[in-house]
């Protein structure tokens, strides 16, 4: 494998299995540390939302204005980035809303007796798959990122990795409830993971061998709006969910801080 791929594809991997540390914290963690996750997911977002607007969307217009003239090639940009919420924006529709994979939930829950029976396993294994359509984009977004810059590449696949420790808190717990197997309910919460690798790899095997500078601009932009959408969506609403409302907002501004300095001392 060419060495330019194994980095935005480690990076990837590493964002997945993200999903087995929540189900790691919802096994052997005895309280949930409400204030800190909810920083974390608000400071991911925060990420997710600078990088997309200050700089996939500005490579995004640079690309395209280059190849198409200034109008149309922002006008493609633009239609792009909306593109990229669209389709995750789709994906989100058809999963089932009254099994909700972002839903917040504590570890406390795991106090409780595991109560044996088929509907909780069913709730279970449509959460962890129902993650891992969620983060089948996600995976393409990441992997994407960081083949382009990898600098950026890291800061996504943190944030992602981020925002899939409470997802895999999500799967864990009703496996738990339903089956009595930490061990099962742990593989399976780091299954719904390995869908971001798989996108990934699927980006790579579809996309290379037509890629130019037109359709680098297109996906730059189409990542950009797939990120936007996870943040204000999923990130976000989760955060407020897990703690204060200010504390989120905290972790959103701090997020922007950072990638802004970040990109500053690397510009």
């Amino acid at each position: 494998m060419d060495h330019t791929l194994l980095l935005p594809l480690l990076l990837t991997l590493g964002a997945g299995l993200a999903t087995g540390i929540g189900s790691a914290i919802a096994f052997f963690a005895h309280h949930t540390n409400k204030r800190l996750l909810s920083f974390s997911l608000g400071l991911s977002g925060g990420v997710m939302i600078y990088v997309s607007f200050a700089e996939l969307l500005r490579e995004s217009q640079a690309a395209l204005t280059a190849a198409w003239g200034e109008r149309l090639g922002s006008g493609i940009s633009v239609a792009a980035f909306f593109g990229g919420i669209l389709v995750i924006g789709i994906i989100d529709r058809l999963v089932p809303s009254f099994e909700n994979p972002h839903e917040a939930r504590p570890v406390e829950q795991m106090e409780h007796h595991p109560q044996k029976n088929r509907r909780l396993m069913r709730m279970g294994l449509l959460t962890a798959l129902a993650i891992a359509i969620h983060n089948f984009p996600e995976g393409i977004a990441t992997f994407t990122t960081a083949l382009e810059d990898q600098t950026l590449g890291i800061a996504i696949a943190v944030a992602v990795a981020i925002h899939n420790i409470p997802e895999g808190i999500a799967v864990s717990i009703p496996i738990y409830y339903a089956t009595g197997d930490r061990f099962k309910a742990f593989r399976l919460s780091l299954l719904s993971g390995l869908a971001e690798p798989v996108g990934a790899l699927l980006a790579w095997l579809v996309l290379m061998p037509f890629m130019s500078a037109t359709l680098m601009g297109c996906v730059l932009a189409g990542v950009a709006g797939i990120m936007v959408f996870i943040s204000i969506d999923e990130l976000l609403p989760a955060a407020r969910e897990y703690g204060e409302a200010h504390i989120a907002i905290y972790g959103v501004v701090a997020g922007m801080a950072v990638m802004a300095v970040s990109l500053l001392m690397l510009g």
